[in-house]
């Protein structure tokens, strides 16, 4: 019996890592199982890895992304008439509810703790901040328990959701060990370090600029890769200009395509500051640099001290002092016999506790439930 099943994204770009590399792409390869993911990027209709992908169209701005888009994601996904609904938006809230009033069965994948982020916006005032988290917390507490499933990305975020729900699964974005084997290096030649990810303050691209400029005085050539999103704003206010043939910014790039300027980089920076959301939530990229050979310099949390320390594959670092930061970079290029110990040592633990394919099985069996069990009624 072939079982249809959808993805919903309003914002997430087509091959988002969680989204489509690792879930879609799973699902795809089960054999009664048809998978579409519905995306808004203006960049047309394709398949790819067994999944048909629908592009609605990009329409920009937040409010028509809020409206609009939803609108045109709702109209595709009743256009599909799939089985099984996985959505993966606080927009699409709306549009799984409606699903749900139609008879179908919906999943919920929870990416981020919106209402703990919220309290760290810097653009909205601090008392306006709790009043919306709270209200977007109380959202979540009538709306998400009419799905048939949630799924979380974060063991933390079981505090706040485990009570929605008798059906939910925590699936970690763990790294895929087979497509990263290619970038795999233990002898790393060069002064080069690498970052991939959203590119902000909070995600302490301020402190490591400030890093790079001490080490630059013991290492001049030294070069730093950031890929991801950033803002331009942002980087006009930041002081890079000591800096500036120190640093390459590429932008937002498919993963394995970031991941080539990673070859010859002595270390993978995931610096994130120390707010609620941080604090307690795994970064995937500390992961996904352990699986390449990548020795990791991350903050000094428990929740990174239990991976990083434990396993002997970086350096914790205070998240606030870029000198510090820059000891322990100038330490793992300084060692290059440490640092390819390092690098075996967090490839070892990722093939051994941290992977997808371990991930993939609690994937699949929230499929199996939610064909098998009784759909919700509304």
């Amino acid at each position: 019996m072939q079982i249809n099943i959808t993805h919903l994204t309003s914002v997430h770009p087509r091959y988002d890592t969680r989204i489509f590399l690792k879930e879609c792409s799973s699902l795809a390869k089960i054999e009664d199982y048809h998978v579409n993911l519905v995306v808004a990027d203006g960049k047309g209709d394709e398949v790819k890895n067994g999944v048909k992908i629908h592009d609605v169209g990009y329409l920009p701005g937040r409010l028509n992304r809020i409206f609009r888009t939803t609108k045109n994601v709702y109209k595709k996904a009743l256009e599909l008439d799939s089985d099984i609904y996985h959505l993966h938006d606080p927009e699409l809230i709306p549009v799984g509810l409606k699903l749900k009033k139609r008879g179908k069965r919906v999943i919920f994948d929870v990416h981020e703790n919106i209402a703990k982020q919220t309290i760290d916006k810097d653009y909205m005032p601090k008392a306006m901040r709790n009043i919306v988290s709270k209200l977007y917390r109380y959202y979540e507490k009538k709306t998400l328990n009419k799905f048939d499933y949630i799924v979380l990305a974060e063991n933390s975020y079981d505090k706040d959701y485990g009570k929605l729900s008798d059906n939910i699964e925590i699936i970690l974005n763990m790294p895929q060990i087979e497509p990263l084997g290619k970038f795999v290096n233990f002898k790393r030649e060069k002064a080069e370090l690498f970052y991939i990810g959203g590119i902000s303050k909070n995600r302490g691209i301020d402190v490591i600029i400030e890093a790079v400029k001490i080490l630059k005085e013991k290492f001049p050539a030294i070069l730093l890769h950031c890929i991801g999103p950033y803002d331009k704003i942002l980087l006009e206010n930041l002081e890079i200009k000591d800096v500036q043939d120190n640093i390459n910014f590429y932008g937002r790039l498919q993963l394995y395509e970031g991941l080539n300027y990673s070859i010859n980089a002595k270390a993978g920076l995931s610096i994130l500051k120390p707010i609620k959301n941080y604090t307690d939530s795994y970064s995937t990229k500390v992961f996904e640099y352990m699986a390449i050979g990548l020795p990791v310099i991350t903050s000094d949390f428990e929740i990174y001290r239990k991976i990083i320390q434990k396993n002997n594959c970086g350096i914790c670092v205070n998240p606030l002092e870029p000198k510090e930061i820059a000891k322990a970079i100038e330490y793992i290029i300084s060692h290059p016999d440490e640092a390819e110990q390092m690098g075996k040592n967090g490839r070892k633990a990722v093939e051994e506790k941290y992977n997808w394919s371990i991930e993939e099985k609690k994937l699949l069996k929230v499929y199996e439930d939610t064909i098998n069990k009784k759909c919700k009624l509304w």
